[in-house]
């Protein structure tokens, strides 16, 4: 309470604490709907007290403190677990054989320097882990429970919780739905409704003389701050502090975050694979020494005759992407995604016991007001409150989600014409990069037409991500859900299509697309009968790919990165410059400074969820084109955890704090991005990258055939043998010779020039066959993983049914001791059982 006390979050009596902020503006009309919504809270048991802001006259705050009493009774109504008993631990032989291996751990410990990345536990004198059995809270047996003092038995953000369910659950007029505060703000009787922060989040005094001042200057110094980026997470704090929903969140940030060190480790050795094995590669040495290997020109009016070994530098940095490696991180890769998960759900479980949630169950929803607006003349008893609400008939509900569906597609249609439109733009700009008058964009226009169409995709990207925004807003009102959590869960899926298929469209293109459908000289396929068909690099379309999937994933989480941290700083910092404008030594209160923060995102957590989701499609879907890919996402995480922790401590209101037990339909998306992630994957390499005819090569056609035996050497006459001839007679021109192309094409002295060779097909059967076995092997191994792996541990899955034996012991003999009491005090016999 001294905090409490010292950030002045109490009423002018200087002794009742402020647990809810409603604000609303005194120019509004609406009063009646006011004063009857807080005649009711009064008669519902709450507190209420009125102050205009400092800054702002016009601005009203009502401060709401609930008692003791009101406190109990909706505890009682909620069934909110309270501690009744200390923990008494049940071990058997096994566990104590542990035990003793534990010990021996410790003494090792002991020996080692203590780990940096470990949060020092004296900093956290409020998180020592709470060894008490829980129960739900009743008023009749309230002498169960351990109540030292009854300001501070029911935590902060359990207060602001029967509050908000007050709120929520209070009437403002009279009629079945005229109920809620989301309703008053709607209508702008409201304009917010926030709890206070715990404080300011920094203090004059150094927290290491002085300690914290409050729960959310501990926060800041702990865990928000820059410099404690290699620092685990205090995830009971964060839960603390902003709830379950906002801790699993975060808690499966850093889980992930985690996770990726392996694969970026890996993705690494990938890549130092490729670099020292570089001069090596046979492919890359024949590359460089084709001296006297000129390749057709690859378009049509200013492109000329070039030599195969101008593409040195490409086929080397192609190497480093496209080597022995590839296949083994794709396989690597798709495994990792599974354990991630799964150990994630074991995470989870062991989460929920910690925090109490194993028997929360979630309250019915209220009604959404747009869906009760809508259809409140149609009505049917609500099957679990047994009460009549509105309903929606079958035949609308499938009516507007076919209407939506057709949004949905009509916007992904959208987006395959943006990238169309990009594929025009490189079609006609690599003739002009061609011509520049700039010796380095002439010599690599390939390179220069790729670079500036990856920036072009990636301004239309951002541009249509704004406008899916709003067409996804606009199709899920037109579902019209029933709840806010449908709402959600709707609105969520539809923004991850849009984005999904906005971000990935052009590289799907890349990866897939360009460069197979282009012809042969001399017969080329041309767009419009115009514009001639975009060719691979003579070293592949390996290296347009990477660039495309570096490009955009590094610029997205740097523009992420500002939208997130930048621009609230910047609403902030002119809020505040207006108020120091408006106001000449004036001291602010706290619930002042947090009315002029920046309220959470109406989404919530759905923009969080959302950008991870999509960084995670990026490394897993396309990582055997670039292995990098977990190394970025690593380091961008390291940065976001810490981001997203100083918005919430700093600049955003003090959010509900919420509960939940998992992160929702996101652990299906993710399971969903893991089975694309290993078909993908398969075409990558089967497709897109060299592996395929290099193996064919090796074993059918090169130096080794039937050998069982491998070298660099069988490669020899690799590079010569996967390129065709065209005789530059044919052309027209004036010129004579034979000029190579990639592809596999009898040349034009055979008896059927310029058609596909048997070695085509053999490819071909091969790329078919390696796209088969890969899938079912990877899918057989994760589906293998992910039976041996048990969603709860062993462990857990015992206490938490010891505990629940245990809780039922005790309840009985702590009720059966307080009968005792009673009989003694009124001098009846006492009974050893239950009378």
């Amino acid at each position: 309470m001294n905090y409490i006390a010292s950030s002045g979050l109490l009423f002018k009596d200087g002794k009742k604490r402020i647990d809810y902020i409603l604000v609303y503006r005194k120019s509004n009309i609406q009063y009646d709907k006011r004063n009857t919504f807080e005649k009711n809270l009064r008669a519902e048991g709450l507190m209420l007290e009125k102050e205009p802001a400092v800054a702002n006259p016009d601005i009203m705050f009502i401060k709401i403190h609930i008692p003791w009493d009101t406190l109990c009774k909706y505890a009682e109504r909620l069934n909110i677990r309270m501690p009744f008993r200390k923990k008494s631990y049940y071990t058997d032989q096994r566990s104590k054989s542990m035990g003793r291996v534990q010990k021996y751990f410790r003494r090792i410990k002991k020996w080692m320097s203590q780990n940096p990345m470990v949060l020092d536990k004296s900093a956290f004198p409020d998180l020592e882990e709470s060894d008490c059995y829980t129960g739900p809270f009743s008023r009749a047996r309230i002498h169960h429970f351990i109540i030292n003092n009854k300001d501070t038995f029911f935590s902060n953000a359990t207060r602001s919780r029967i509050v908000y369910h007050m709120l929520q659950h209070t009437k403002y007029e009279n009629g079945i739905s005229k109920v809620g505060i989301c309703k008053l703000i709607n209508n702008g009787s409201y304009i917010a409704a926030f709890p206070p922060h715990e404080g300011a989040y920094k203090s004059s005094q150094p927290i290491k003389t002085h300690g914290p001042q409050n729960n959310r200057h501990l926060l800041y110094e702990r865990w928000a701050r820059w410099g404690m980026w290699y620092k685990h997470q205090p995830l009971d704090l964060i839960r603390l502090y902003f709830g379950e929903k906002i801790g699993l969140y975060f808690a499966w940030l850093g889980w992930y975050t985690g996770m990726l060190i392996p694969a970026a480790i890996v993705g690494l050795c990938v890549f130092f694979y490729g670099i020292l094995t570089m001069n090596a590669s046979q492919v890359s040495q024949e590359i460089c020494k084709a001296t006297e290997v000129f390749m057709c020109p690859l378009c049509d009016k200013n492109c000329s005759l070039q030599r195969l070994n101008d593409s040195c530098i490409y086929a080397k940095v192609t190497y480093l992407f496209d080597n022995g490696g590839t296949v083994f991180f794709a396989i690597f890769m798709a495994i990792w995604a599974t354990v991630f998960l799964e150990f994630w759900k074991r995470r989870r479980s062991t989460l929920t016991y910690t925090w109490d949630l194993i028997e929360w169950e979630e309250e019915e929803e209220t009604l959404r007001p747009q869906f009760e607006a809508k259809y409140y003349k149609m009505e049917r008893v609500n099957p679990i409150s047994g009460k009549p609400e509105p309903h929606q008939p079958s035949s609308d509900k499938v009516t507007r989600l076919l209407v939506s569906i057709s949004g949905i597609f009509f916007m992904i249609s959208l987006v395959i014409t943006a990238v169309f439109a990009v594929v025009v733009y490189r079609l006609i700009v690599m003739e002009q990069f061609a011509s520049f008058k700039w010796n380095f964009i002439k010599q690599h226009w390939q390179f220069a037409t790729s670079a500036a169409a990856v920036c072009i995709n990636f301004v239309i990207i951002m541009a249509l991500n704004l406008a899916y925004e709003k067409i996804a807003y606009l199709l899920t009102n037109l579902e019209y859900p029933r709840t806010e959590s449908e709402w959600e869960n709707s609105f969520a899926l539809k923004m991850f299509l849009f984005q999904f298929v906005n971000l990935n469209s052009s590289i799907f293109y890349i990866a897939f697309f360009l460069g197979r459908f282009v012809g042969h000289p001399g017969k080329y396929n041309k767009l419009f009968n115009r514009w001639r068909l975009e060719e691979c690099h003579p070293s592949g379309c390996l290296i347009d790919l990477c660039l495309q999937m570096g490009v955009i994933m590094f610029l997205k989480q740097i523009w992420n990165n500002f939208m997130e941290l930048g621009y609230p700083l910047i609403q902030n910092w002119w809020s505040r410059h207006k108020i120091k404008r408006g106001i000449q030594d004036a001291s602010i209160p706290q619930w002042e400074n947090d009315w002029n923060l920046q309220p959470m995102n109406i989404h919530g957590l759905m923009d969080e969820y959302l950008e991870m989701v999509l960084q995670f499609g990026f490394t897993t879907i396309f990582v055997a084109a670039f292995p990098l890919a977990p190394l970025l996402a690593l380091l961008n995480n390291i940065i976001e955890i810490r981001l997203d922790a100083y918005k919430f401590v700093t600049q955003w209101r003090r959010p509900l704090p919420a509960r939940a037990t998992d992160i929702g339909i996101w652990y299906g998306i993710l399971e969903g991005i893991g089975i694309l992630a290993v078909i993908t994957n398969a075409f990558v390499i089967a497709i897109t990258s060299d592996y395929i005819p290099r193996f064919v090569y090796e074993y059918k056609y090169g130096p080794c055939a039937n050998h069982f035996e491998y070298s660099e050497s069988c490669l020899t006459g690799y590079v010569n043998n996967s390129l065709s001839f065209f005789d530059l007679s044919e052309l027209g021109m004036g010129k004579s010779g034979y000029c190579r192309y990639r592809d596999y094409r009898g040349p034009p002295w055979s008896s059927k020039p310029y058609e596909f060779t048997l070695q085509y097909w053999h490819i071909l059967a091969a790329r078919l066959a390696f796209i088969i076995v890969f899938e079912h092997l990877v899918f057989g191994i994760k589906s293998f993983i992910a039976y041996l792996i048990p969603d709860v541990p062993k462990n857990l899955y015992d206490r938490i049914r010891r505990e629940k034996y245990l809780v039922q012991e005790m309840m009985y003999e702590a009720e059966l001791e307080h009968l005792q009491q009673q009989r003694r005090k009124s001098g009846h016999p006492v009974h050893h059982e239950w009378p």
